[in-house]
Formats: C-alpha cells, structure tokens, sequence
C-alpha cells in the first residue's frame, strides 16, 4: 500500500490553500483558491499600474508598476487581482505568461517581467535598400501580430 500524502497548507506555487480534515469554515479556504485561480487562468492584465484604479472591476488585473503606492505598496512588480471587493496580490513564477490587453502584447516572467520594446525603423545612411526595409518592416508588423511587440 502506497503512503498517504501529505500537504503543507499552501500550494507550492501560488499559495492555493489546501483543506484540512475536520476544518472549520471550508468555504473561505475553498474560495480563496478559486478566486486566486479564477486570476491566474489564462491571465490577462488590463495594463501596468503603480496604484489601483478609481473603480476598478471584479475579475480585473494589472500588472503593479516599480513604484507601487495606496493599497498596492509594497507590491511591485505582482500582481494585483481585484476578487470580491478585494485586491489579491500574486508573486509571479517563472513561466508565468500574460496578454496586456492596453498594448496587445504578451509578456512573461523569467526572474523578472519579460516585455519586448519595438525597435526603431531603419532611417538614413548614404545607401537605402528598400527591399531590406520593406523585409524589416514586415517582421517588425508579424511580431506584432504575433503578440511579442506591442501593436503601434
């Protein structure tokens, strides 16, 4: 016979708490896992922020910005998950990956938040290849399209 499990009281990852036999107010543990992956699932973020909106949405996320102020201080770089009336502050893993939805863009986390910036278009220089900018530009607009580049 194979050995029972045993679990801390949190999920390794993201903190989901874990149910103990006989526990009192199940609902609050229960809920509390489902809002912080009802955040997580498929996370789209409705941009960057270093304090919360005026009025912000249930379901909504942003991404906290490097100078976090109000409810958000001390949470840069998380992020802040509006559940119930509440903010749900979540530490990124690596891997974790999001759409901005302001930008279009998707950005991930790598020891830190990944987000490509657009280089500039070629300009100048004594010879113009036209075809070479025209192939530039064209990658440049499938990167966009492709999420990796916000959309100009």
């Amino acid at each position: 016979m194979s050995e029972s499990l045993v679990f801390d009281s949190a999920s390794p990852r993201f903190g989901l708490p874990f149910l103990f036999a006989g526990q009192a107010q199940k609902e609050v543990f229960v809920n509390e896992a489902h809002a912080l992956a009802d955040a997580l699932l498929h996370c789209a973020i409705e941009g960057t922020l270093n304090a919360p909106p005026i009025s912000p949405a249930n379901g909504a996320n942003w991404l906290v910005g490097p100078a976090p102020a109000d409810a958000w201080s001390g949470n840069a770089g998380k992020l802040a998950c509006r559940q119930g009336g509440n903010w749900i502050f979540v530490l990124p893993r690596d891997g974790m990956r999001l759409l901005d939805r302001s930008t279009g863009q998707e950005i991930r986390y790598v020891g830190e938040w990944k987000i490509a910036v657009a280089p500039e278009q070629p300009t100048g220089g004594s010879n113009v290849d036209t075809q070479a900018r025209t192939a530039i530009a064209e990658l440049l607009a499938a990167l966009e399209v492709a999420g990796i580049l916000p959309t100009t």
